[in-house]
């Protein structure tokens, strides 16, 4: 379905909530599970396996976006992704998103259409068949974007943080470090004299460092890893979103293992592998009898010295992602 044409300029507080959602829904699809999409007063989504996966994710300008760097469709997106790889890190696969949107009343219209438009085009492109099916609109002082996901295990066991044991062979998919790469670019090269974020610089930067640039504002997560290694066996798995290390030790602590990471299988920089944060990667342990499936790669092994991370042998200790630590403040 062709998106309408974008129309001129407006602020949402102008046209109301009814007219914002007849611009916005006819841009979404339900998907596949949907047996009733946005419309009523709630969605009916299939659940087949009789049980249902459910997760969910705040976006809120400041700590986790800025408007001047990212595109309304970046920000659509991202929003699908960091949801979708929740879900298929339980070994589900994804099948319907109900997402929530606070925003100031004069926000253009477009920058709706816009997040719309991205939830959409990420949803075709990292997990075809699902679909947007409701959400809510609301005012707000600043931007914010709330997903709920829904996944299908399909008969099979949801993969957890504690099921590894030592031995195991410890496994990624995905970037590592890239998103933080591209996040350091930006703080670095666009800002304006005042700190500011500044939309020039970072359309610049797009130019320059597209593949850095897009890892963290728009991330290409391998969603349907997570279905792969379910069926292959996986014995625990997670979604990399606060840096490898720090979701590491999740797994570490929550299966009661070590992990010793191989630097040489992390790249020319370990440790911005280890504590970049936002690749939306999958890491997974499997048994060390079953190789890991495409695209995983192998990035250490699990030991029996519970919750110890450590690096070819020495010990490693990365901060990684907390929304209430390690930001600097500026808006945007």
């Amino acid at each position: 379905m062709e998106p309408p044409a974008h129309e001129p300029s407006t602020a949402i507080g102008d046209l109301g909530e009814s007219a914002v959602l007849a611009r916005i829904l006819p841009r979404l699809a339900p998907g596949d599970a949907a047996h009733l999409g946005a419309g009523d007063d709630a969605a009916v989504v299939a659940a087949p396996d009789g049980r249902f996966v459910v997760t969910t994710d705040l976006m809120v300008h400041g700590p986790d976006f800025r408007l001047a760097w990212s595109t309304p469709h970046d920000l659509g997106w991202k929003a699908a992704a960091t949801n979708l790889t929740d879900v298929a890190a339980m070994g589900a696969r994804p099948t319907a998103l109900v997402v929530a949107i606070a925003a100031p009343p004069s926000l253009d219209v477009g920058v709706l259409e816009g997040i719309a438009d991205g939830l959409r085009e990420g949803l075709a492109a990292l997990a075809p068949g699902a679909g947007v099916v409701g959400g809510d609109l609301s005012a707000s002082s600043v931007l914010m974007i709330s997903v709920t996901a829904f996944g299908d295990l399909e008969g099979r066991a949801p993969v957890l943080r504690s099921g590894a044991g030592p031995g195991d062979v410890i496994a990624h998919a995905g970037g590592r470090g890239d998103a933080a790469r591209g996040l350091a670019l930006l703080f670095a090269r666009a800002r304006d004299g005042q700190g500011e974020p500044d939309a020039a610089a970072a359309a610049a930067l797009r130019t320059e460092h597209p593949r850095l640039v897009a890892a963290q504002l728009a991330p290409t997560p391998p969603v349907s890893a997570g279905v792969v290694a379910a069926e292959a066996g996986a014995t625990a798995m997670l979604d990399v979103s606060d840096g490898l290390a720090r979701d590491a030790r999740r797994i570490a602590e929550a299966s009661g293992i070590g992990i010793d990471f191989r630097s040489a299988a992390l790249g020319p920089d370990p440790l911005t592998a280890l504590a970049g944060a936002e690749d939306h990667g999958l890491l997974a342990a499997f048994p060390p009898d079953v190789p890991p499936p495409h695209p995983f790669e192998v990035i250490g092994v699990a030991t029996a010295e519970a919750g110890v991370l450590t690096l070819d042998g020495a010990p490693v200790d990365t901060a990684g992602w907390d929304p209430y630590a390690g930001w600097d403040g500026v808006g945007g």
